[in-house]
């Protein structure tokens, strides 16, 4: 069970480690090797070093040693083949597995690929279609442009009970796999989110895997809206709350550029941070901020500033973040 004999030598030789490290680190030629400070701990002084000849990294700090693979795995905490298939991937190598294996996996590419659709369907909605006018504009007064609304790929669910389940003629298994909806009592397959704006959720690689969804704010005059603000994908076999943070995706280069990570609560402030000029901002989503996110946020830089609203709920996140690093 696993990848064929030779796809993961094949996959070391295709990989450029100074590209990869280089997302991580600033790294300067000396000699004939790489050197800068250390992703794994922190450093002033360059500790860490890398031989791009054979392919490997060592910190003559904390230790830390391995090739592409082993520095993927570490760094976006995946297992081995996760990292192997991530690093061919970016060199173009289509992988080649032992017969019957790969059969988890595969389902978690299906289900990948259906939310990559679905996120792609949401935003042509709030683009294109008459229904989500009353969206454009509530963005628009949010100061929200074009650009904005296409960089983070912001969509919108129409007021419909299967929309989206019709459009991509998604089965149940579909909608288990990625939360996207569900089938009712009555054995009909019927929508999450209906009547709300898109926020897709990416992981750090750029892979869409979940989505949040904000209720229109009530109209003027009218009654008020008694759902809750915003609804979350819940937990799939592709999206864990615990482990992602918003925005890392785009985040990260300037991130590990500056060597620091702004914590918000929620999608619009990470937005409105980005529209600021300050693009280093994530978010949890919807969950306080776990060890694994602090794990995340620490491979990427040193420096975590909180920037949580001042009201009690603000407070309380800030102290347990204040816990955490005890």
């Amino acid at each position: 069970m696993g990848l064929a004999d030779g796809e993961i030598e094949r996959v070391r030789a295709g990989t450029d480690i100074v590209a990869i490290i280089s997302e991580r680190t600033a790294l300067k030629r000396a000699g004939t090797r790489w050197s800068g400070l250390c992703p794994f701990h922190t450093e002033r002084s360059p500790s860490f070093s890398v031989n791009a000849a054979d392919g490997i990294y060592y910190c003559f700090g904390c230790h830390a040693k391995g090739d592409a693979i082993t520095f993927v795995r570490e760094t976006q905490h995946l297992d081995f083949i996760e990292a192997v298939e991530y690093l061919a991937g970016r060199a173009g190598i289509e992988l080649q597995h032992d017969e019957g294996s790969g059969a988890v996996r595969q389902q978690r590419k299906q289900f990948l690929d259906v939310m990559e659709r679905a996120v792609a369907w949401y935003h042509q909605q709030l683009l294109e279609t008459p229904e989500a006018g009353a969206a454009r504009n509530y963005l628009r007064s949010r100061g929200y442009d074009g650009e904005t609304v296409r960089q983070f790929k912001l969509g919108w669910a129409p007021d419909d009970w299967d929309s989206l389940c019709r459009a991509l003629d998604l089965s149940p298994k579909d909608l288990e796999g990625t939360g996207l909806g569900f089938v009712n009592k009555r054995g009909r397959k019927q929508d999450a989110l209906r009547a709300r704006i898109i926020f897709p959720i990416f992981d750090s690689s750029g892979h869409a895997i979940a989505v949040g969804g904000r209720v229109m704010p009530p109209q003027p005059g009218g009654p008020p809206v008694s759902e809750a603000k915003y609804k979350n994908s819940p937990e799939t076999p592709i999206y864990s709350k615990r482990r992602t943070l918003y925005a890392l995706n785009w985040a990260k280069a300037e991130v590990v550029k500056k060597s620091e990570i702004v914590v918000c609560e929620g999608y619009t402030d990470v937005i409105a941070f980005f529209r600021a000029g300050i693009p280093r901002a994530v978010a949890t989503c919807g969950t306080a901020l776990s060890e694994d996110h602090f794990r995340t946020m620490r491979n990427f830089a040193n420096r975590i500033v909180l920037a949580y609203d001042g009201d009690s709920a603000g407070q309380n996140a800030a102290a347990s973040v204040y816990q955490w690093e005890q």
